[in-house]
């Protein structure tokens, strides 16, 4: 014959059985909770990080424009440079062989036909007597008064397209750390739906607070990275 419970005994082990499950589900669902405030921040954070991605790649593409279009016009002030020059130096080579066999029309003829910014330096060289001083400059092109406007224009548009193609590729840089962020927050919204999976109280905390380690680091990153 089973032995019969007492009506304490039986009381006892049902407030037990009952405060246990209680528990449970108190854990449970302080732990849903916690899960529902990572995907509410993820779900945020996902979405600042593809902005600031879609942001960055717009500036690049942006600047690589401007860079492009600094590098044509630095590559048409250098072809009117070289033409100039060439014409500088035709002219005046004309005029010193105008000169050399005592031609006064023809060499006035030449200089007349210098260029205005050519002038000066020519007026230059001409004051240190070369026809008769052996250490004068070969020509006005070695004077420090010869200068070409569309080479300076040349060299600046080389600075301006140098340096937007470098602030592109920084800015290409920052898009992609934005994007590698956008991968490891899709990490942490993968984890905190696995964890719903697993009915072990332990395991699932345990990838909960994986997945709020990497959100962590997540945030660390959008918090730091610059934005457009």
């Amino acid at each position: 014959m089973p032995e019969t419970l007492s009506t304490p005994e039986v009381a006892h082990a049902v407030g037990h059985h009952h405060g246990a499950k209680s528990e449970g589900g108190k854990h449970e669902t302080l732990i849903e909770i916690l899960e529902a405030i990572l995907l509410a921040i993820v779900a945020v954070s996902t979405a600042w990080s593809g902005y600031q991605t879609a942001r960055w790649d717009g500036r690049q593409a942006h600047l690589y424009g401007l860079s492009s279009k600094a590098r044509a016009e630095e590559n048409r002030a250098a072809t009117l440079s070289g033409q100039q020059r060439l014409y500088d130096t035709s002219t005046f080579g004309f005029w010193l062989q105008s000169k050399a066999q005592g031609d006064r029309e023809a060499a006035a003829l030449f200089e007349r036909r210098f260029r205005p910014e050519y002038r000066p330096a020519f007026a230059a060289w001409l004051r240190t007597d070369p026809l008769n001083n052996p250490n004068a400059p070969a020509g006005p092109l070695f004077m420090p008064q010869y200068h070409n406007a569309a080479a300076a224009r040349a060299t600046r548009y080389d600075k301006l397209a140098s340096q937007a193609f470098e602030d592109g590729t920084k800015a290409r840089e920052t898009g992609d750390r934005y994007l590698r962020n956008t991968v490891l927050l899709a990490t942490v919204l993968f984890l905190t739906a696995l964890a719903q999976k697993f009915k072990v109280f332990r395991v699932r905390l345990a990838v909960v607070g994986l997945a709020a380690c990497l959100l962590v680091i997540g945030l660390y990153f959008v918090v730091t990275y610059p934005t457009a």
